[in-house]
């Protein structure tokens, strides 16, 4: 029994030998081999620049800073989602959307619209004689006025002479009261008050200058005249509006009319203030179908004592209470929408509690208001990318990722990588031009006109390199010009020509804010945007030239901004002649 005993205890310790050696290596070339399946899906990123994802580490290329372990956060995800970090997110104003215009749940019917003024609350401000604005004293769209305040100081010839027959007729007022009468009638007509006549009917001075007052207070919505114009009796010099209410206009489709009637309450959420609900009631709908959408608008009056609602922006309405089994329409605004050729796309965040996306090709049907009818590709309850598009498509291209110019996904270079704030291949290294985005295909007049406005933008980009705002100021205003001049029926393509007034409008609102601004400081970050978006409309519509994009890491607060140029020798319009040479070429667009 005792040498059983010994045999026994030396088989369990060769079993407990056994587990730890072998064991233990076993486990470790587990490890080994699940650290080297990590290392491999582990992807870099920059601590300043989020939004770069790179497969090896190295350096930024916008910063140079050295590339850190992006969190490992993507297992799980689906061969063409990709993931975004929060703070990417958030540096790209990235904004989400439920898909779901007349979307019916629990009774409840939800609709898009928009914030616009209340056209009963508005006036325009005319001049009651002819003559040349002197002086103009309100400066800019969207000033407030109050009722009585001095709007603009006019002189005019007729009532120069006006005020001579007053002065004339006061003295003959005893033997001829009728002709006086008519006289301060006359000036009463010229809306001059009891108090400015007999001011100059007493003083016997006739004024040059005329003053012009407001009727009504309220915002200016648009200005009509300039000054030193000549204007006529009636002219209108001012639109205004009075913003206290404000109209929310919702669209309606055919098959739906009958579910809706005056007096519905409707709340009214927005993105601007996501956790607040406003309560409004349909106070009207439109007896007459647009024929071109097949709807009808439904207002709701708002109360806007606190200046809560812009005109402009989005809104979505909730209303109760409503039954129907008709089939619902999809529509999704034009700001989630990337057109390339005849392919519609649109970025779906595939999980609602974190950020992941993916492309999802859309086939699009009527055009909305500012909303497009979504005829196949999406469903009810789907979540979309309504702000930052381009942003989420470089991202999803940087990583390999099906994206608007490139179907079947794979590591490309790509236009869009460089204004997002994302270098691409350096100009000097060879590149593979059939994988650069695919171009849509506009007649050679489209081309020529934009190309005037790259010629325009380009004396811009030299004025900054000289640091001479009052040029950079004039060469705006003439890049506003050209873009004026684009003959949008070039366009006959219904998406191609949606896809170029997105970016046209980018432009132009650039080129305002740099026109309109005296710093050479402020007219510069303009002017990044400036190019961003040009960067867009020449890669995609393209100008029968070679063009050269350049970056400068040290622009925009070391973040980085880039700009085109017809030459390839860098001159940095971000700091002119303090770094003159400071950037590089990051690629040519053919």
């Amino acid at each position: 029994m005792k040498k059983y005993a010994i045999y026994i205890g030396i088989l369990v310790i060769g079993l407990l030998l056994g587990w730890v050696i072998f064991g233990n290596s076993s486990n470790k070339e587990t490890e080994h081999n699940h650290n080297e399946v990590a290392e491999a899906n582990q992807m870099w990123t920059c601590s300043m620049h989020p939004q770069i994802m790179k497969q090896e580490s190295g350096d930024c290329p916008i910063c140079g800073m050295e590339l850190i372990p992006a969190e490992s956060s993507a297992d799980g995800l689906m061969a063409d989602q990709f993931k975004l970090t929060d703070n990417a997110m958030a540096l790209a104003n990235i904004q989400t959307s439920l898909v779901g215009n007349g979307k019916m749940s629990d009774n409840t019917i939800k609709l898009s619209g928009k914030i616009v003024e209340n056209e009963e609350s508005n006036a325009v401000q005319v001049s009651y004689f002819s003559g040349r604005i002197e002086r103009l004293n309100v400066s800019f769209t969207g000033e407030e006025i109050r009722k009585g305040q001095l709007l603009a100081t006019i002189y005019s010839p007729e009532l120069y002479a006006a005020q001579q027959e007053l002065i004339t007729a006061a003295s003959l007022k005893e033997s001829q009261p009728a002709l006086y009468k008519a006289v301060r009638n006359k000036l009463k007509l010229w809306k001059l008050s009891e108090s400015q006549i007999n001011k100059i009917e007493t003083s016997g001075k006739v004024l040059e200058n005329f003053p012009v007052y407001a009727t009504v207070s309220g915002t200016v919505s648009e200005k009509l005249v300039e000054q030193g114009d000549y204007i006529k009796q009636g002219q209108p010099l001012l639109k205004i509006a009075k913003l206290n209410t404000v109209w929310a206009n919702f669209d309606v489709y055919e098959n739906q009319i009958d579910l809706f009637k005056k007096g519905q309450e409707v709340a009214i959420t927005t993105n601007t203030y996501p956790n607040k609900e406003f309560k409004g009631k349909v106070s009207f709908i439109d007896p007459v179908l647009d024929a071109r959408t097949r709807t009808v608008k439904l207002r709701v009056v708002l109360n806007n004592t606190d200046d809560t609602f812009k005109p402009g922006m989005f809104v979505e309405g909730k209303i109760k209470g409503v039954s129907s089994t008709k089939e619902q329409v999809l529509n999704i605004p034009s700001t989630a929408i990337l057109w390339t050729g005849e392919r519609s796309v649109v970025y779906v965040k595939s999980n609602p509690d974190e950020p992941v996306f993916e492309m999802r090709e859309v086939k699009l049907g009527n055009t909305i208001g500012e909303n497009y009818e979504v005829l196949n590709g999406l469903e009810n309850g789907d979540e979309i990318v309504t702000n930052g598009t381009f942003t989420i498509d470089a991202a999803a291209q940087l990583q390999g990722k099906k994206s608007m110019m490139n179907k079947q996904g794979g590591k490309t270079m790509t236009g869009h990588e460089g204004h997002l704030g994302m270098q691409t291949t350096n100009a000097n290294e060879k590149t593979d031009h059939s994988k650069m985005n695919e171009r849509i295909k506009v007649s050679a007049k489209f081309q020529k006109q934009l190309k005037d406005v790259f010629e325009k933008y380009t004396n811009l980009k030299d004025a900054l390199v000289d640091d001479d705002p009052k040029k950079a100021k004039e060469a705006a205003t003439t890049v506003i010009s050209s873009l004026g001049k684009i003959d949008m029926k070039l366009l006959s393509d219904k998406n191609t020509h949606n896809h170029w007034m997105k970016l046209e409008n980018e432009i132009k609102v650039s080129a305002n804010s740099v026109a309109s601004e005296t710093e050479i400081a402020a007219q510069r970050n303009h002017f990044k945007h400036l190019s961003s978006h040009l960067i867009s409309a020449v890669e995609i519509f393209g100008i029968n030239q070679k063009v050269y994009r350049q970056f400068c890491p040290m622009a925009d607060d070391n973040k980085g901004a880039y700009w085109l140029s017809k030459e390839e020798i860098v001159q940095n319009p971000y700091f002119g002649m303090a770094m003159h040479n400071c950037g590089s070429v990051t690629n040519i667009i053919e």
